[in-house]
C-alpha cells in the first residue's frame, strides 16, 4: 500500500523537529561566518579597459566592416592576452614569483556584446599588486600585438583601478552565510524527515490510533516511586478518615 504524507503531517513532523532544524541552520551559518572571516583570505580586484578601434589606414574613412571585424576579433584577443606570450613578459618585468598558469589564474577577461572594449580583471590579496599586474599585462599586450598579428588597432582606454569602496571582491560574507542558511536549512528538513521515517516506535495515543487503526480505551500512566509512596500515603489518610467517622 502506497504511503502519502499530507500537508498536516509535514507542519507535524517540522513542528517535532524544529528544534534540531534551527540548531543545524545556525550552526551552518556560524561555520560560514567563521571560514569567511578568519580562514579565508581577501581578495581585490582591479580592472582595466582596452579598446580594439579602426585600424589606422581606415581611420581617416568611418568603415562599418572594419568596426565589425574588430568587434569579432575581440575574442582571439582575450585568448592571447591569457596565454604565455603576454604573461611571461608580465612576470618578468614584475619579478613575480608565480608561473603562467598561476597568473592566468588570477585574470579574467570580459567583453560586452557588438563592443570593442573589453576589460582586463586582476585578483590578488595586495591591491597594490593587483593594480601593477594589471596595467603591465595591458601594456605588455598593447607592446606585443602588432608583432604577433600584424595590426595596429589596439589601445589601453584606461588605467587599472580597484573598486570605488575599496572592498575586497571576495570572499562575500553576506552571500556566503545566505548559502549556509539555505543550505543548512534544506538539509536539517531534509534530516528531519528522515528521523520521522526511520522511527517506527510508539510514544502517544495518536501513534497507536494511526498505526493500528484502532480506538484507545484507556491508558496506564507510568508514575515514579514518589508517585507511587503519595498515592499510599493518601489511600492510608483516607482510610483513617473512614474509620474515624464510623467510631
Amino acid at each position: 500500500m502506497e504511503e502519502t504524507i499530507s500537508l498536516q503531517d509535514i507542519f507535524r513532523i517540522l513542528k517535532k523537529r524544529l528544534a534540531m532544524i534551527t540548531v543545524i541552520t545556525l550552526l551552518a551559518i556560524a561555520a560560514s561566518a567563521i571560514i569567511t572571516y578568519f580562514l579565508l583570505t581577501p581578495k581585490y580586484e582591479a580592472d582595466t579597459e582596452i579598446l580594439v578601434n579602426q585600424s589606422l589606414k581606415d581611420q581617416a574613412q568611418f568603415n562599418t566592416g572594419v568596426v565589425q571585424a574588430n568587434v569579432q576579433l575581440v575574442n582571439t584577443y582575450s585568448d592571447i592576452i591569457k596565454s604565455p606570450t603576454i604573461l611571461k613578459d608580465v612576470i618578468d618585468k614584475l619579478h613575480l614569483n608565480v608561473t603562467p598558469d598561476e597568473l592566468q589564474g588570477q585574470l579574467s577577461v570580459e567583453s560586452k556584446q557588438n563592443s570593442q572594449v573589453f576589460s582586463v580583471s586582476v585578483r590578488d590579496e595586495n591591491p597594490a599588486k593587483a593594480l601593477k599586474i594589471a596595467n603591465t599585462i595591458a601594456e605588455v599586450f598593447a607592446d606585443k600585438i602588432p608583432t604577433i598579428m600584424s595590426i595596429d588597432n589596439v589601445s589601453i582606454l584606461s588605467k587599472a583601478r580597484l573598486a570605488e569602496d575599496g572592498h575586497p571582491v571576495a570572499p562575500k560574507p553576506t552571500l556566503n552565510m545566505a548559502i549556509a542558511f539555505v543550505v543548512g536549512l534544506m538539509v536539517s528538513v531534509g534530516l528531519a524527515f528522515l528521523l520521522e521515517y526511520l522511527d517506527n516506535t510508539i510514544k502517544t495515543e495518536e501513534d497507536i490510533e494511526q498505526f493500528l487503526e484502532l480506538p484507545v480505551l484507556g491508558a496506564v500512566m507510568e508514575a515514579s516511586a514518589n508517585d507511587l509512596r503519595a498515592a499510599s500515603k493518601a489511600r492510608a489518610a483516607r482510610r483513617m478518615g473512614g474509620e474515624g467517622v464510623e467510631a
